[in-house]
């Protein structure tokens, strides 16, 4: 357990976003193995098949996320506070929530997939393999429920090592199996998505065998029951955010939708560069639940002049790295794409062409990515989750306009420009927003 309320905001931001950090290259390099090894052993079709469930899949994620971050917020301040005997029952009643939404998304999960795949124009030579990948990890549901909400439980009481200890965990075993799932046993998509499962239960299992050992996360039974103002206040925590998340994704499957239409070697290059997108914002999200748990801790313990002094140190901080991280990706990123793509050396290069030019232009803006993350997350620390998700209603209206209408002006290549105009639209609403909360919050203090 850290407390974030004593000591130079810039270190303790650091200190605190670092094991994330390392702990999110773990996770992306097994979402980057599985496309590896899907890509060089089952082709370019198998490669577009995941790319055309990956909004749908980061849709699920969205909302789980947004669900148990939202249940985060309240759980930092009250360990914030000192105010453990609320913070058991925040716990408990959070696991019983979660429980519930768990069951309800993996049934809402299995009669929207087909469906959706055809609304998107999924081509026929790729929606069976897209299906497949999207039953399997909806079933998986409960268990990235139970890893999203035990990380965020330790992340609230500072701590971020466990996590990063179980996602290297993950990681290992993930890779280990998709190896074995793919290539020894020949069981394709299926296997690799089988793997990022039985991943995600080891590492739910090891984050819960640490906070079994907190003293003061020692929970009685009464503690799980759904107490109407505490269940109340947590839903309307999370609910804003797993609307923002969804809202997000559903902009997202537009632009799937556009790029469905320009042909299989078009979507697998757009899906190799859309698998290094979590490498982009690595550190990004990173410093994002840095600035919750910071801003959340501060607020609770009434120390409000802290998070000022921390969103300016996080800021600086996000811009140097994000400027280091596009960097690499310009010099490197042909490289690191070539990993992914197999076929005739014509289907290589074209591919090739599409992924790069894709990942040069996010790599150039993405100092507008990581304001958008550090902004974010220190207005949902305060306990505000309304306007960042007025925020995601700004990405949904530019990703979908820019993938819309904007190909129709300069071609195909247009929609490579969706991904940058929703963070700039996200960034209008979010810095006016922060101004106004900490205003507000000086007013009121």
């Amino acid at each position: 357990m850290k407390n974030m309320t004593e000591g130079k905001p810039a270190s303790l931001i650091l200190a605190f976003a670092l094991p994330l950090m390392i702990g999110n290259v773990f996770q992306q390099l097994y979402t980057v193995v599985d496309t590896m090894v899907v890509g060089k052993a089952l082709g370019v079709n198998a490669l577009a098949a995941i790319g055309a469930a990956d909004w749908m899949n980061w849709m699920m994620l969205g909302v789980i996320q947004g669900i148990t971050q939202g249940f985060g917020i309240l759980m930092a301040q009250q360990f914030g506070a000192g105010k453990y005997d609320e913070l058991r029952k925040t716990v408990g009643c959070s696991i019983t929530l979660s429980l519930l939404s768990s069951v309800l998304l993996l049934c809402a999960g299995q009669i929207i997939a087909h469906p959706i795949l055809s609304l998107l124009q999924t081509p026929p030579e790729i929606i069976g393999d897209a299906l497949l990948y999207l039953r399997i990890m909806y079933l998986g549901i409960p268990i990235v429920m139970s890893y999203n909400l035990l990380a965020t439980i330790l992340r609230s009481l500072g701590d971020s090592r466990t996590p990063l200890l179980a996602m290297i965990a993950a990681a290992i075993v993930n890779i280990a199996l998709d190896l074995l799932f793919v290539l020894v046993f020949g069981l394709g998509i299926g296997g690799a998505a089988a793997a990022t499962l039985i991943a995600q239960l080891f590492s739910s299992l090891f984050c819960l065998y640490h906070i079994r050992k907190i003293e003061i996360l020692s929970l009685r039974r009464s503690d799980f029951s759904l107490q109407d103002r505490l269940s109340a206040k947590l839903l309307m925590l999370g609910s804003p955010m797993a609307f923002q998340n969804a809202v997000i994704s559903i902009g997202g499957m537009i632009v799937q939708f556009v790029v469905n239409g320009s042909g299989v070697i078009f979507i697998a290059g757009f899906t190799a560069t859309n698998k290094l997108y979590g490498v982009l914002e690595i550190a990004a999200t990173s410093y994002g639940y840095s600035m919750v748990t910071y801003t959340g801790q501060n607020l609770g313990a009434g120390r409000t002049e802290r998070i000022r002094k921390g969103m300016r140190a996080a800021v600086l901080i996000a811009l140097a790295t994000s400027a280091v991280i596009a960097a690499i990706m310009l010099l490197g990123g042909k490289a690191i794409l070539g990993c992914f793509i197999s076929g005739t050396p014509q289907e290589v290069e074209q591919t090739l062409y599409v992924a790069y030019y894709y990942l040069a232009i996010m790599s150039l803006c993405l100092p507008i990515l990581y304001i958008l993350h550090v902004t974010r997350s220190t207005i949902q620390g305060v306990g505000n989750t309304v306007l960042p998700m007025v925020s995601g209603i700004a990405e949904f209206i530019m990703r979908a306009a820019t993938a819309v209408l904007l190909p129709m002006v300069i071609g195909e290549t247009g929609i490579f420009y969706a991904e940058i105009m929703a963070w700039v639209g996200a960034d209008l609403i979010l810095i006016c927003s922060y101004f106004a909360v900490m205003k507000k919050m000086d007013s009121s203090s």
